[in-house]
């Protein structure tokens, strides 16, 4: 793995967000944000998350389904006190003159919402979506739902208004959907190796990590939205045509190699990952995906017979 630690440190560039400590270092010429793993809120017993694989690893499964993603290197940084830790190194896109508009900024411009830039509710983010003059509508909004999917299978708990935006160049006056960057909250970051074992050993476990939890950030009449749930109902036009664009991008061998070839991972983290987004993909993904061909298939029938019935009558 890369050691970053004797890279030239940026004093006059910092960053924001809650998840861990983060500096900007240049290396081999380019910047990149470092990011360190925080210490876990709920599980007391690690001493620091895996954000920094969960990062690494969700970018690349990202890039693997056809998004355009933020560079991530996995490598080690010794601190002053001689600790070494596993960091990731995000490259910044932002290079070039060009401007991160975090969705929430860009929301807070929509002033008919009810809600302010950071507001969770489903219905005033697609207000904002399609009041937002940047780029057109429909464009995002594909965006954001295959972006949902993505993050279904995954498990992110975190994708909120703040970690995914529009790039934009003021000089030129063009905007783009930036990179899908900030996936530290996707593969289950607070769960140490050893539970990792035990939720193997159980199906029941699988089984409430796929249908309970992680649920999505994102709310509906202020509840969090299950992804199970939600995908599964087929009730949202833009969500269940997400469902099918994203789910034909899904190549689980890829995924797997991904996982075999990042550094640091025990045995036991590979086969945890490697389950779980399998199970996450067969329970959420190829279920709903399932349903929605038979419901086609219903339709299909019933349009046969009411023909067959016209023809008769004629």
């Amino acid at each position: 793995m890369i050691d970053f630690s004797l890279c030239e440190v940026n004093k006059f560039r910092a960053y924001g967000g809650a998840n861990g400590n983060k500096i900007n270092i240049l290396y081999e010429g380019n910047s990149y944000m470092l990011k360190f793993s925080p210490v876990p809120s709920r599980n007391k017993a690690m001493s620091y998350t895996n954000g920094c694989i969960s990062e690494y690893l969700a970018c690349h499964i990202f890039a693997s389904l056809g998004f355009k993603t933020q560079e991530t290197l996995l490598g080690t940084y010794t601190d002053p006190r001689g600790k070494e830790k596993v960091v990731v190194a995000c490259g910044d896109f932002t290079e070039g003159g060009k401007r991160l508009i975090e969705f929430a900024h860009l929301k807070n411009t929509c002033i008919s919402s009810e809600q302010n830039g950071y507001g969770k509710e489903l219905s005033s983010i697609m207000q904002a979506i399609d009041e937002q003059m940047l780029l057109p509508p429909d464009q995002l909004r594909d965006f954001f739902w295959d972006m949902f999917i993505a993050d279904a299978l995954l498990g992110n708990f975190d994708r909120h208004n703040g970690n995914w935006g529009i790039l934009v160049d003021e000089q030129s006056k063009t905007a783009e959907i930036a990179p899908v960057y900030d996936c530290g909250s996707c593969l289950y970051p607070q769960l140490a190796a050893k539970d990792m074992g035990d939720v193997l050993n159980s199906e029941d476990e699988i089984d409430r990590r796929v249908y309970v939890f992680p649920t999505s950030s994102i709310e509906e009449d202020g509840k969090k939205i299950s992804y199970f749930e939600f995908i599964s109902s087929l009730r949202n036009p833009d969500c269940t045509a997400a469902l099918k664009r994203v789910s034909a991008r899904i190549d689980m061998e890829k995924i797997r190699m991904l996982i075999d070839k990042t550094p640091t991972l025990l045995p036991v983290q590979k086969e945890f990952y490697t389950v779980i987004i399998s199970e996450r993909k067969a329970k959420i993904i190829d279920y709903s995906m399932e349903k929605l061909m038979k419901l086609k298939g219903q339709d299909l029938e019933r349009d046969e017979q009411q023909n067959g019935g016209l023809q008769f009558t004629m």
